[in-house]
């Protein structure tokens, strides 16, 4: 094609697209000259209604003052009518009286003139003209009822469009982290009465100075009224948490806060598939027995399967299939895979149905919990060294430990550890608390939901523990990112010694 004419459609082409982003862009800037329009209109109908909303003020509160001054005058006039009428009635009986006395000065007999006089003198003493207060119950002045709107006129020619909220400061020594939950408070710079609200945001993070690039979106709680919130059932599976709050008048949202970041220190593991038996279907956090997952792998003749008699977890494998219904476990929101601490080892084979937990205990307190289904026949929780071999279970070797549950003929709980095992004569809960203390050498079991102790191992740990789990017939799920509850906390300040929690299970490993 000729050179000229390439050329020329290069710029015809460039023509026709800047051609079509002016388009845009004027549909764009009409589109905004109408939004302006509309929300003008808006501010004005809503300028409107403040201002009769205030003249409303205004005319109720000049009804009802002028209401009080009426009354006020009504009170006086009543007072002043009736002090009227008393001196009108003492005046009236008082001329009779000076006529009375008047007509007494002409009478000509001393006895009868001695008698009148008499009368006139006792009527006297009596009169009311003599009683009567001859100055007004109420004076006419009303000033204590006149108003001085200066002030308010001030207030009033000051009324201006809202301003722009100041940046509130999160105050960083009020702020709490505990039991999985944060609790945030701040204070404005200066008292600002026309705050309607606050926006809270936060976002998880591992790293501890807030970054531009690599980091999480903002979560929002808004329209928060207190100067304090509490963020609750969080999942700490970050080491950080920045949080940064801004405040909100009527009309516009202020700066943000200067963003602070908390520690959200937890324990957080994932199931490894990589080394869970074949009849164990495993997805992060959740791990279901599967009785079609093995079909393929080939009978182990070890030292497990040699035993007198056949397992009667063996014998019920039917029964089991027919108690499932076969369906996919429940969805689960996949996490990126990390790579397992435990390497390349075999998988767990024979009568071994375990899963371990891809990250160890090295130091440190922790805590997990785990919910059986309610049709799961039999489970273990617990933890174990790495050296846990392919077909060992959990509680039956001197590097593990843990409690089981037995939900066959009855329901049974057992503690166990090398081989040895302990009947516990409590009921079994629905939801197990793990707590380990690697550094204190002790291992507890609690009932999640009240925090009853279940049972203590008190050991020395020597190695590095992962968590782990057997499970044959139904579902498990483990929640991790959990720190170490307060009551639980409290309790083990108390649980140094504590009877029927210690027992010959308890050794140096």
């Amino acid at each position: 094609m000729d050179p000229h004419r390439e050329a020329l459609q290069r710029i015809v082409s460039n023509l026709a697209n800047k051609n079509g982003e002016i388009h845009n862009f004027i549909d764009m800037l009409n589109h905004t000259i109408k939004n302006v329009q509309v929300n003008s209109s808006n501010a004005i109908s809503e300028l409107d209604e403040e201002f009769d909303g205030l003249y409303s003020i205004l005319d109720e509160m000049k009804g009802s003052m002028a209401s009080t001054i009426q009354q006020e005058e009504a009170r006086k006039v009543q007072a002043l009518q009736d002090q009227l009428s008393q001196c009108s009635n003492a005046l009236e009986s008082s001329e009779e009286l000076l006529e009375l006395a008047a007509q007494s000065l002409d009478i000509k007999d001393p006895v009868e003139f001695l008698k009148a006089a008499r009368q006139i003198k006792e009527r006297v003493t009596m009169a009311s003209a003599f009683r009567i207060s001859l100055k007004p119950t109420v004076s006419d002045s009303m000033t204590h009822l006149m108003v001085d709107f200066a002030l308010e006129r001030r207030i009033l020619q000051a009324v201006n469009f809202l301003p722009v909220p100041k940046a509130p400061e999160i105050d960083l020594a009020a702020c709490l982290v505990a039991d999985n939950c944060i609790t945030v408070s701040w204070r404005m710079p200066e008292d600002d009465g026309r705050i309607d609200h606050f926006v809270l945001e936060y976002r998880k993070t591992n790293f501890g100075l807030p970054r531009v690039k690599d980091e999480q979106p903002w979560e929002l709680i808004d329209y928060i009224k207190a100067t304090e919130y509490t963020l609750s059932g969080l999942k700490f599976d970050t080491k950080y948490m920045n949080l940064r709050v801004q405040a909100c008048n009527k009309a516009v949202a202020g700066e943000y806060s200067d963003p602070v970041t908390l520690e959200t220190k937890a324990f957080v593991f994932s199931l490894d598939s990589t080394s869970s038996h074949l009849n164990l279907k495993v997805e992060d956090t959740y791990v279901e027995w599967d009785p079609t997952g093995g079909k393929g792998q080939e009978k182990v003749k070890g030292k497990e399967n040699k035993s007198g008699g056949q397992n009667p977890l063996l014998k019920s494998n039917r029964r089991c299939s027919s108690l499932r219904s076969g369906g996919p476990s429940p969805k689960r929101t996949p996490v990126n895979t990390r790579s397992s601490v435990r390497g390349s080892r075999d998988r767990f084979t024979g009568e071994s149905y375990t899963v371990l937990g891809d990250s160890a205990v090295e130091s440190g307190q922790h805590y997990w919990e785990v919910r059986a289904q309610k049709d799961c026949k039999s489970y273990s929780v617990g933890v174990t060294y790495r050296n846990l071999g392919k077909f060992d279970q959990l509680g039956k070797t001197n590097s593990s430990w843990c409690i089981h549950i037995n939900n066959w003929l009855q329901t049974t709980i057992s503690a166990k550890h090398n081989n040895k095992t302990k009947t516990l004569d409590i009921t079994v809960p629905d939801r197990i608390g793990v707590y380990c203390d690697f550094d204190g050498g002790q291992l507890t079991f609690y009932n999640a939901n009240s925090k009853e102790l279940l049972y203590t191992f008190r050991t020395k740990f020597t190695q590095p523990l992962l968590p782990g789990f057997m499970i044959w017939c139904g579902g498990l799920t483990v929640s991790t990112g959990l720190q170490v509850p307060s009551a639980v906390k409290t309790l083990q300040k108390g649980e140094n010694v504590l009877s029927g929690s210690t027992g010959s299970l308890n050794n140096t490993a």
